[in-house]
């Protein structure tokens, strides 16, 4: 018998019993003092869904509504790196025809846009420190490999801390080095854990290709993935788009703000990344985007008529009285926390996609997904009575897009952490080098005092 099963049944029964000990009526009546008391900021998050402010930052800032007179103003949604609106920046790099997410880690990093030479330089310290420490990927991805890639990223990330000669200092320079070295080797982390679980838990065969200097980071990374090692130019830029856009999303998202939690204790820089990687990896945060490729798959699969508005509405409001989809009543990928008129980056992938999608055979698909955008408000609206400014997220259009690119759904949420790393860094060494004060919450007990009974005399 497997161990795994003979533990699992030695101590179900014990667990149970454990369970059949836990107050209920408390464990609701905290919830409800939680949801009712106006004191209490839960989810660190005002009455009105706006963030509690905690401090200020020049790294990165998100913008969807303003407000007047207490109320909250939709508008056009902006997301600006170092005061740089993103989507000049991708224009930018469009104009030029080269790729730029390399240059907006730069930018990140240091709050500045680099000259040509600067630029220069910064890519190659990139790609001379893309390989991993010798025998790496042997001893911590290949002996233990994981079915979560996002669980081995994590692991990953706190082993480089002992190739470290310097792991533990917090000065500006050290932390700069480090945060570039992650950078440049979170794609091949990624891309052999892929390719460790597909041999080890899927049975194919182990294809492990190292990085080659010269390209981009969307480049090596579509080669590292694929067996054939091929890819072409729409692809990678099309990637790189994504990465630049993901890149960042102010200090308030659950992942940078662990990040910035970790590093005002003056932990180590693989400390805290690290625990940005574990919250990203939760579905609440990072696998938004799987969410919307499981219910869009639903949607396809139920509707016959993809072109139909008719027939797209009647199923979307099954999802939205939970008569269909996973019961949440949510249309995944519509809608956002600061976003109201429109997500920049979803404009983005819009623009640029389309042209792919109709290469790879997923226009269909991708116009599936615009109606279902375009639909979704009004019903929303007529099933809930609320009236609500809503749009596409990022995440509604980046699985298609990552499908697109061949890219399997196991490594969209890995994806996404390859090119938040750089704002979890740019995050960290804001918070250390400005903060210099330990972050401490507090939570308002409330269970009544208890008297101490001995052990024997307890029932």
């Amino acid at each position: 018998m497997d161990i795994n099963t003979a533990y699992s049944e030695k101590n179900r029964e014990y667990m149970r019993s454990l369970f059949a000990g836990i107050d209920r009526n408390t464990s609701e009546a905290l919830s409800r003092m939680m949801r009712d008391n106006v004191d209490v900021k839960r989810g660190l998050r005002n009455a009105d869904g706006t963030g509690v402010m905690i401090g200020y930052t020049k790294v990165g800032n998100v913008l969807g509504y303003s407000i007047l007179d207490g109320e909250r103003i939709p508008m056009e949604g902006h997301l600006s790196y170092a005061g740089y609106e993103v989507s000049e920046l991708v224009e930018g790099y469009r104009k030029e025809n080269r790729f730029g997410f390399e240059e907006t880690a730069f930018l990140l990093l240091l709050g500045r846009l680099p000259n040509a030479e600067e630029l220069d330089m910064f890519q190659n310290f990139l790609y001379d420190n893309m390989a991993l420490p010798d025998n790496f990927t042997e001893d911590m991805i290949l002996k233990h490999p994981s079915r979560d890639i996002m669980n081995q990223l994590g692991r990953a990330v706190l082993a480089l801390y002992s190739s470290d000669p310097n792991p533990d200092e917090t000065s500006l320079e050290n932390m700069v080095r480090q945060c570039s070295q992650l950078i440049a080797r979170f794609p091949i982390i990624i891309a052999h854990s892929y390719a460790a679980r597909q041999h080890y838990f899927n049975d194919k065969s182990l294809y492990l290709h190292r990085p080659v200097k010269g390209l981009s980071i969307a480049e090596n990374f579509l080669r590292a993935i694929r067996p054939s090692q091929k890819y072409t130019d729409e692809e990678a830029k099309l990637l790189d788009l994504c990465l630049v856009i993901h890149a960042e999303h102010g200090g308030g998202n659950n992942s940078t703000f662990t990040c910035r939690v970790l590093s005002s204790t003056g932990t180590d820089t693989y400390s805290a990344i690290s625990a940005a990687v574990g919250s990203l990896k939760g579905p609440k945060h990072g696998g938004a985007n799987n969410q919307v490729m499981t219910q869009f798959s639903e949607i396809k699969a139920n509707v016959k008529n993809w072109k139909d508005d008719n027939e797209v509405s009647d199923y979307l409001r099954k999802i939205l009285r939970k008569e269909a989809g996973d019961g949440s009543g949510l249309i995944y990928g519509m809608g956002h926390a600061i976003y109201t008129i429109s997500d920049p980056r979803a404009t983005l992938l819009k623009k640029y996609a389309r042209s792919l999608a109709e290469k790879t055979g997923l226009l269909e698909e991708f116009e599936l997904l615009e109606s279902i955008e375009r639909l979704s408000p009004d019903l929303f609206a007529e099933v809930t009575g609320k009236k609500k400014v809503m749009c596409a997220n990022v995440d509604f259009y980046s699985g298609l897009v990552y499908t697109m690119l061949g890219i399997p759904q196991e490594l969209f949420t890995p994806l996404f952490a390859m090119a938040r790393i750089t704002g979890w860094c740019a995050h960290r060494i804001e918070e250390v080098m400005t903060s210099g004060r330990i972050m401490r919450p507090a939570y308002r007990a409330i269970f009544t005092h208890q008297d101490y009974i001995p052990l024997a005399e307890r029932k």
